[in-house]
């Protein structure tokens, strides 16, 4: 049964957590404390993991669900929600400089002023839905071939082998940049 407002407005807290569930895996955590967690409960490469979605009441129900469908949008193309938001996390806190993300994101601004709309929004997506996920919070100068090649691997599997090759292209030009901290140069 689909969890709703009324009925988690109205669950006390127990001695023991309470697991109340809204399906595919989303479920709301009610701690002894009365804390009422999100959370996501999925299997990635053979392992189960948990992904944490927010608290309640800031994060509400809906927002709660649209969270669950992004996370499970990644799983079913092959990324693990819970090492992308915290790829994504550390990029945004800059708690790693020189991650790849980060390097990325700055070449991506020179790289995109003269570039169409259309092929600046499809670099961006490949950026952030084959890369980032992998290798974005490896710092640039650690970046070793095999990261690459893991990258490369995970887009031909989805079958696109033109795809992988630009993402190995993309690579190497955000790791030359970041090794030579030549962050103003725009790359035709």
């Amino acid at each position: 049964m689909k969890l709703s407002d009324l009925v988690i407005k109205r669950t006390k807290a127990s001695e023991k957590a309470l697991r109340m569930f809204d399906g595919g895996g989303l479920y709301l955590q009610v701690e002894p404390t009365g804390g009422k967690l999100w959370r996501y409960k999925y299997r990635f490469e053979g392992k189960e993991k948990l992904l944490s979605l927010g608290t309640y009441p800031e994060v509400s129900l809906l927002e709660a669900r649209r969270r669950h469908f992004e996370a499970r949008e990644k799983l079913a193309q092959g990324i693990d929600p819970s090492a992308a938001k915290k790829a994504t996390k550390a990029a945004r806190l800059g708690l790693v400089e020189n991650s790849f993300e980060v390097v990325a994101r700055k070449w991506f601004e020179n790289w995109k002023l003269d570039k169409s709309e259309g092929h600046v929004e499809k670099n961006k997506r490949q950026l952030e839905r084959d890369i980032f996920p992998y290798i974005g919070n490896i710092p640039v100068a650690e970046l070793k071939a095999p990261h690459v090649l893991e990258v490369c691997r995970r887009v031909e599997a989805r079958g696109v082998v033109e795809t992988a090759h630009r993402a190995k292209m993309t690579i190497g030009l955000v790791m030359l940049q970041g090794v030579r901290g030549e962050i103003n140069i725009i790359y035709g």
